[in-house]
């Protein structure tokens, strides 16, 4: 059972590899009249071939190229009219005799639509009815009998991707712009989400100045409940953090050297040079952030160092950011 498994991952992944050398000018070509269509880009396929169809179609939606799915079968029964002049018709079919996309081909042809063809079979009614044919065939399929598509649906998924993906690129195609058609769940969450939707401010800052003592310093930090306190210079500026590590370390010391923690100032044990962030940064890079310098808090500060707000672990694993 293992064994057979194996061999089915070995081919379709051979499958997909063997596309990599025929990403040429028919590809680019492919990719050319994508761009320059001036209406919705229409995927079709019968079968296993239409449900890649579905999620190239899906693919191409949520990355900036309008697209669609067209059941073919469901098209030569009248929903051709959902085709119109300006599109581009993408269809699948790794014999290239399906006969319902062929059915469709005459119509498509009298709207003088442009048509890229996915195929295994580049000699095909299909791709002589293209103008851009990209092969998609493999040696075998994993199917143990030949029959069931599984390397070529793999193989033109793959494909689909990559031409999604070849858009995205050309288009300039932004996370921003991502996050607008993912608004749901936790991607949108990722993706949509500010600092500055999520950070406290005013009141909530914790805040002190350099000449603050630490007894007053702790008093801030436990009131304000963020485990860390801002300090500022005479001049509102960010100069450092005390957090409940630096206070803990500190005591640690204090204990060996006999010193008197609470009669320090703030500016005698704050981390000078905090890692901060800025109110219109994605959410999702405070987290990111946070891991790589293991802390739990951020201040968002101002052009002029100035603190705004301060976000912490806590406020993005309630939102759902995490």
């Amino acid at each position: 059972m293992k064994e057979q498994a194996k061999r089915v991952l070995k081919i379709e992944a051979d499958a997909v590899a063997a596309l990599i050398d025929r990403i040429d000018e028919r590809f680019e070509k492919a990719v050319e009249m994508i761009l320059d269509c001036k209406g919705r880009v229409v995927v079709t396929g019968m079968g296993k071939s239409g449900l890649i169809g579905k999620k190239i179609a899906a693919t191409l939606a949520s990355t900036g190229t309008p697209a669609l799915f067209l059941h073919p079968a469901e098209g030569i029964h009248g929903d051709l009219g959902m085709v119109t002049r300006g599109d581009t018709v993408i269809a699948l079919s790794n014999s290239g005799e399906t006969e319902e996309v062929a059915r469709m081909l005459p119509a498509l042809k009298r709207l003088g639509i442009k048509l890229i063809a996915l195929t295994g079979n580049t000699d095909s009614t299909l791709a002589k009815n293209s103008d851009v044919v990209i092969d998609v065939g493999v040696k075998e399929e994993a199917c143990p009998l030949g029959l069931a598509p599984t390397a070529s649906t793999t193989a033109t998924l793959a494909m689909g991707d990559a031409l999604a993906v070849a858009l995205l690129d050309k288009r300039g195609f932004r996370e921003e712009d991502f996050a607008c058609f993912h608004p749901g769940g936790a991607l949108g969450k990722r993706l949509l989400l500010r600092v500055q939707d999520l950070m406290h401010t005013g009141d909530a800052i914790p805040v002190v100045s350099e000449a603050t003592l630490i007894k007053d310093a702790i008093y801030e930090i436990s009131s304000k409940k963020m485990g860390v306190t801002s300090v500022l210079d005479s001049a509102g500026k960010l100069v450092g953090v005390i957090s409940d590590g630096d206070l803990r370390r500190w005591m640690e010391r204090t204990e060996k050297t006999g010193e008197n923690l609470l009669s320090k100032e703030a500016k005698d044990i704050m981390t000078k040079k905090p890692k901060v962030i800025k109110r219109e940064t994605l959410a999702a890079e405070a987290v990111a952030i946070m891991e790589r310098n293991s802390i739990t808090c951020l201040i968002v500060t101002d052009h002029d160092a100035k603190p705004e707000g301060v976000i912490h672990l806590h406020d993005l694993l309630k939102a759902g950011v995490v």
